[in-house]
Order: C-alpha cells, then sequence, then structure tokens
C-alpha cells in the first residue's frame, strides 16, 4: 500500500512562517516596552506594510498569467477581487493596476520585463516609500504627456522616487507638479490623440445636500457646441425657475432680465436642465432597454400624500418628493407608485420572452439596479433577467420570476460560467458563485435597497420587503 504524501512548496512554507510571526508578534506583551522600543517596532511595522503590496502585485501578476477571469466565473479580474476578498471596485481597480505598473511582466515570447515603473517598485519593495508616494507617483507618471521620450520618463520617476525617501507625499506631489511643469513648457501643441485622451465628464457622488458635483474635460469642439447654447438658454431672463413663468423660447422680457439675479453658473445649470427636459418632452431619443427615454421614478402614495419622503430614479439618484410631483408636470415621466394593482398585465407565462414595459417599469421600481451583489450598475443600464428558470430551460416571464441585470452579469448565469439564480422566499433575489469565488459572502445586492438592511426582522426570521 502506497501513501501519497503532498509536500508544501516553498511559498506555502513562507506563508506559514507569516502567519507564525505575526501570531507570535500579536501575543507578545507591549506594555514593558518603552517609548524608543515601541518606536522602533513601528518603524518595522511601517516597513514591512511598504513592502507587502509588492507580493500583491507579484501574485496577480501570477495569477493573470495562469487563467482567466472567465475560468473562475466572473467578468473581469476587478470582479474577481470584489467577490473573492469583498473589496470595493474601487480598491479592486487601484489594486489592479498598481500591480500592472509594479509587478513583473513577461514578453510574448515568455522572457521576463521589469516592471512598467521598474524604479518605483524597487523602492516599494526594499520599503523606502509607502502606498501614498506610490500613488502620487504613478499619477504623475501617468501626466507626462504621450510626445516625452522614454529616457526622460526614467530619469522623472528616479528623481521622484529619491524624492519620496525623505519627504511626505503633500510635499512629493509639489515636486512633481513642478517638475511636469518645467519639464518643457515649450513642447510641441497639443495634438488631437492628447485631447480626445483626457475628454470625459464626470458625475461624482450625490452628497447628504442631495447636490451632484461634476467635472471634466471638454474637447474644443464639445465646448464649441456648447457656447452657442449657453449664449441663448443661459442669457440673462432665460430659464429662471424663479420666475412664475419661465421664459424658455424668444427673448425674454425687460422684466425677466432686470429680476434675474442668478450668477452665470447659476443660468448655465438651468440651461441645462431646459434643454434636457426640452429632449426628453420631444420623443426623440428612442428607446433604452425597451422603455422609451424618460425619468423613471419610484416612490410610495404614502410619501406623495404627505408631500414627504423622497422618490428613487431608475440611476440611483433621490429626489425629494416636492421634486417629483413638480417634474410631473413637465413630462409623462413613468412614475411607479406602490398602492393596490398596477391594472396592466405583469405575467406573460411562455407568450413572449423579454419583459414588456410594465414589467420593466415594476422591476426597476422593485430592484433598483442589477440584483448581482456588488454590481452597482443602476436601473437604466439594467436588462430583465429570467432569475427563477431560463427562458431556454422553461422559464415564465412572469414578474415574480424576474429580476434586472447589467448585460454583463446577465451573460454570466450560464451552465460555462458556474453562476447560478433564484428567488428566496421573502422575494429576493439570490445570486450563487461558483466554487472559486464563494467564500459565504451574502447572495442579495443591497446596493441600490440599502434600506432593507436597517430593517427589523419580523416574527419569522424575514426582512419585511418595501418597495
Amino acid at each position: 500500500m502506497y501513501v501519497r504524501i503532498m509536500l508544501a512548496t516553498p511559498v506555502q512554507v513562507a506563508m506559514a512562517a507569516l502567519r507564525s510571526a505575526h501570531e507570535s508578534l500579536a501575543a507578545c506583551d507591549l506594555e514593558l516596552l518603552t517609548h524608543r522600543e515601541l518606536l522602533d517596532v513601528l518603524d518595522g511595522l511601517e516597513e514591512l506594510s511598504c513592502q507587502l503590496p509588492a507580493q500583491w502585485h507579484r501574485g496577480l501578476a501570477r495569477l493573470q498569467a495562469e487563467t482567466t477571469p472567465k475560468e473562475l466565473g466572473a467578468k473581469n479580474w476587478k470582479d474577481v477581487l470584489t467577490i473573492r476578498w469583498r473589496i470595493s471596485a474601487t480598491e479592486a481597480n487601484r489594486r489592479l493596476t498598481e500591480a500592472a505598473d509594479l509587478g513583473p511582466r513577461r514578453a510574448l515570447t515568455g522572457e521576463p520585463l521589469a516592471p512598467v515603473l521598474a524604479v518605483t517598485a524597487a523602492a516599494q519593495g526594499a520599503g523606502l516609500i509607502n502606498a501614498e508616494h506610490v500613488d502620487k507617483i504613478r499619477d504623475a507618471m501617468g501626466r507626462i504627456p504621450g510626445w516625452v521620450d522614454a529616457a526622460t520618463r526614467e530619469q522623472l520617476e528616479t528623481d521622484l522616487v529619491r524624492i519620496a525617501a525623505g519627504v511626505g507625499p503633500t510635499e512629493l506631489k509639489k515636486a512633481a507638479d513642478i517638475a511636469l511643469f518645467l519639464l518643457d513648457q515649450d513642447g510641441p501643441e497639443p495634438d488631437d490623440t492628447e485631447r480626445q485622451r483626457k475628454r470625459g465628464v464626470v458625475a461624482g457622488p450625490q452628497g447628504r445636500d442631495g447636490m451632484v458635483s461634476i467635472k471634466g474635460d471638454l474637447t474644443p469642439e464639445a465646448w464649441a457646441v456648447l457656447e452657442p447654447i449657453f449664449a441663448k438658454w443661459a442669457a440673462p431672463g432665460m430659464c429662471n425657475p424663479d420666475d412664475d413663468n419661465p421664459c424658455v423660447s424668444g427673448t425674454p422680457s425687460q422684466e425677466h432680465i432686470d429680476t434675474d439675479q442668478r450668477s452665470l453658473a447659476q443660468r448655465q445649470h438651468d440651461a441645462l436642465v431646459a434643454i434636457g427636459r426640452n429632449a426628453l418632452e420631444s420623443g426623440e431619443l428612442g428607446q433604452h432597454n425597451g422603455l422609451p427615454t424618460s425619468i423613471i421614478i419610484r416612490t410610495t402614495l404614502q410619501d406623495l400624500e404627505s408631500r414627504a419622503g423622497v422618490g428613487v430614479t431608475g440611476g440611483g439618484t433621490l429626489l425629494p418628493i416636492h421634486d417629483v410631483i413638480r417634474m410631473a408636470a413637465h413630462a409623462h415621466h413613468w412614475l411607479a407608485v406602490f398602492d393596490k394593482a398596477t391594472g396592466q398585465a405583469l405575467d406573460l407565462f411562455r407568450a413572449r420572452r423579454t419583459a414588456s414595459p410594465a414589467q420593466r417599469i415594476m422591476l426597476i421600481a422593485r430592484d433598483g439596479g442589477c440584483t448581482k451583489p456588488c454590481c452597482t450598475v443602476g436601473a437604466y443600464g439594467s436588462q430583465a433577467h429570467h432569475a427563477l428558470r431560463d427562458w431556454a430551460d422553461d422559464g415564465n416571464t412572469n414578474i415574480n420570476e424576474l429580476a434586472l441585470a447589467c448585460g454583463p452579469d446577465n451573460r454570466l448565469v450560464h451552465k460555462t460560467n458556474g453562476w447560478t439564480t433564484t428567488i428566496n422566499e421573502r422575494g429576493d433575489v439570490e445570486w450563487h458563485p461558483p466554487p472559486g469565488l464563494d467564500t459565504g459572502q451574502t447572495r442579495t445586492n443591497y446596493h441600490h435597497r440599502p434600506e432593507l438592511l436597517l430593517r427589523p426582522p419580523d416574527e419569522d426570521g424575514n426582512t419585511e420587503r418595501g418597495p
């Protein structure tokens, strides 16, 4: 009889030793140390904290060479990290992009290559710079214009690493900004490729006051389009929400102009609202995921009657209830109100595969967005998914068997990917990951319906499900 003995690899031995060393340190009594000895201990911990990310970079590089996200049951590497280690998408992206810059690489022919930021990687591995230093250096290197040659880039990285070894991240950023400014003030004129790379408009998260900040870089063409629009629609007296009858066409009266106390920024904001409202009312924006392009808001009858509370749009924006009522006067938006019956058929069984507009409205109101845990795609970007049983497996197109899922997640639910979905007794959609990504994490996505986490369980141990 032969017994197969599995020998631990050097990496496993090293990891076991690392855990053992940490357990030994955690068991030590720090009360016996002087303040100078404590500083030495903290110096050592800081150095290790600076060095450990280098091992993450090595591990991620090897994992990406060994397998693919699809084989693990995920859409992409960001999802592998967010699901497996329960980190945010922002943190997952940060780790992946940092590993791409600082981790080991291989050429197409297989030979090893130095990291993209080799000097920074070496300094991090030696514990000379911390995560904030790395972030500032990567940011500075990413802002170098495309026309700068490789030798100059390497020299700038070397200088920044040298500076980082002796100062904090704030001073490092200031030095990097000056270095980039002095790099070549008389460099070539920005070309179209550089402008297209930098273009973009980003909306920040909604603040506690309900406001949403926007920042971005517009191409010359984009601003040329907006200039005449703002000249007309953001002129004094135009589109003023404070007027009883705002002027939205023609020329404002002298009274409209004289009583307009708004700043230029406020007038441009109001112009965008008026332009967007006109576009929605025109009916010329076509359909999106089976519905006319329009604002979809979910609320409760109680909030409407009391004129208190909020509505939630299909994109996840919170609207004060008085805004919901006021907006309803401007256009025929879809408004899902949870009270009694809707009067429209919500069960289609096998009559059709795709969800009807009425079903989509109820799904948007019920789910708020993609139901896969950790997915932040809102209802506007989601599709109707046969959650209880796939259409190909004789599933029904009934409202209680459907759920919202973004396109990539909808396609994940397939035998080859290992993902499955079910609907529990509370009506919540549960996503079950393949074994390689299953660590016992939650099966339900609360991102779009965080209020469900705040409701106490009832006598049966179930969480009451609201609109």
